[in-house]
C-alpha cells in the first residue's frame, strides 16, 4: 500500500455526547426570569386563598405594618406559610436534581427513592412511641429514616457493583408501598398518634410558623454546599463511571455526597412540611428542557422551579375548592402521578 494514499482515520464520534452547558446570557436570563414569576407567585400566595385580600392590602401590611384582620392575616399567617413553601421547595428540587444525578435515573427523586415515606414512617414511629408533637423533635428520625429507606433501596438497586436504574425505580416503589402500608399500621394502633400525625403526613405549609425552620437550618445549609460542591462532577458522572473515573472523578466519594445531601434536604423538607411528591421529580425535568444538563445551572434552577411549583400547588389547594383549602400534598400527589406514568413511558422507549 502507498504510504502517501493512507489517510488518518477519523476519530470515533462518541456514543453520548458531554453534559452541554448552557449559554451565559440565556441561562441567567431564564434564572432571572424564573426568579421574577416565583416573585409573583409568592405575592399570589400572599394574597390568594379562602378569604383573598387586595394586593394594596397586602402591601400596607407588608410595608407599614397594616394591623387590620386582612392585613393580620397576611403577616401572621401567610407570610410564614410563603416562605416555609420557598424554602421547603428550594430543598426538594435540588435533591431531585442530586438523586437523579448520582443514580443517572431521570426517575428518580425523595419521593420515588422510598426517602420521602421512610422519613414519615420513622418520624410516626417516634410519636407513637415517644407521644412526640412538634417538627424541632422530628427531625433527627425523619433522618434516620430517609437514611435507612436510602441504603434499603440502593442495596436493592446494585447490579454487579453498579445501580440499575430499572431495579431502583422498582425497588423504590416497592419501598414506598411497604413503609406507606407500615405507617397506616402504626398509625391505626393509636388514636392519639392518628390524630397527630395525618395532618402532617398528608403534607401542608398551612398553620405553621417560620421558627420550624430554625431546627433544620444547619442540615439545609449542609446539603446545599455538599450539592453546590458536587454539582461540576456529576457533569462527568452523566457520561458513565468508566468515563468519569478516566477524567479524574471520585465516582464513590461523589455519589457518597451526593446521597447524604439528598437526605439532608429531603429529611429537613419531610420534618417541616411533611411527605411531598412530585416537586423534586418534576423540577429537575422542566429546568433541564429550558436550560440544558449542566448541574451547575439545573441546581440554581430547581432552586427556583421548586418553590415555584410547591407555591403553586399550595395556591390551587386553596382556590380549587374555596373556602375548603386542599393541603398542598394532596394537590402535588395528584399531579405528579400522571407525571410519574408519563416519564416513566417515556423512559422506557
Amino acid at each position: 500500500m502507498n504510504v502517501t494514499d493512507a489517510r488518518p482515520a477519523r476519530p470515533a464520534r462518541p456514543s453520548r455526547p458531554p453534559a452541554g452547558r448552557a449559554p451565559t446570557t440565556r441561562g441567567v436570563l431564564l434564572l432571572a426570569g424564573g426568579v421574577a414569576l416565583l416573585l409573583a407567585m409568592a405575592v399570589l400566595s400572599l394574597a390568594a386563598g379562602s378569604r383573598p385580600v387586595p394586593l394594596t392590602t397586602v402591601w400596607h401590611a407588608l410595608a407599614d405594618g397594616d394591623r387590620s384582620s386582612d392585613g393580620l392575616v397576611v403577616t401572621g399567617l401567610r407570610v410564614p406559610r410563603t416562605v416555609i413553601g420557598v424554602v421547603v421547595g428550594a430543598a426538594l428540587g435540588i435533591a431531585g436534581a442530586l438523586a437523579q444525578g448520582i443514580t443517572r435515573n431521570p426517575l428518580a427523586s425523595p419521593a420515588t427513592l422510598g426517602i420521602n415515606h421512610g422519613a414519615g414512617f420513622a418520624v410516626v414511629l417516634a410519636s407513637y412511641a415517644l407521644h412526640l408533637s412538634r417538627p424541632a423533635q422530628y427531625l433527627p428520625f425523619a433522618f434516620a429514616g430517609a437514611a435507612l429507606a436510602t441504603f434499603a433501596v440502593l442495596a436493592l438497586a446494585r447490579r454487579a457493583g453498579d445501580l440499575d436504574p430499572v431495579r431502583l425505580a422498582l425497588g423504590g416503589t416497592v419501598l414506598d408501598a411497604v413503609l406507606i402500608s407500615w405507617t397506616s399500621a402504626v398509625m391505626l394502633t393509636s388514636h392519639r398518634t392518628l390524630d397527630e400525625a395525618r395532618f402532617w403526613l398528608a403534607g401542608s405549609l398551612a398553620g405553621r410558623q417560620t421558627d420550624v425552620l430554625l431546627p433544620v437550618a444547619v442540615p439545609l445549609l449542609v446539603g446545599l454546599a455538599l450539592a453546590l460542591a458536587v454539582a461540576p462532577a456529576l457533569n462527568a458522572l452523566a457520561l458513565g463511571d468508566e468515563t468519569a473515573q478516566a477524567l479524574g472523578v471520585p465516582v464513590a466519594r461523589i455519589r457518597a455526597a451526593g446521597g447524604i445531601a439528598v437526605i439532608l434536604l429531603a429529611a429537613s423538607s419531610v420534618a417541616v412540611a411533611g411527605p411531598l411528591s412530585f416537586v423534586g421529580l418534576a423540577a429537575p425535568h422542566l429546568v433541564r428542557r429550558l436550560i440544558g444538563t449542566d448541574h451547575r445551572w439545573v441546581l440554581p434552577g430547581c432552586a427556583i422551579a421548586g418553590p415555584l411549583l410547591l407555591l403553586s400547588a399550595d395556591v390551587l389547594g386553596r382556590l380549587v375548592l374555596r373556602p375548603v383549602e386542599l393541603e398542598v400534598g394532596i394537590v402535588t400527589a395528584l399531579l405528579g402521578a400522571p407525571l410519574l406514568a408519563f416519564l416513566a413511558r417515556k423512559v422506557a422507549r
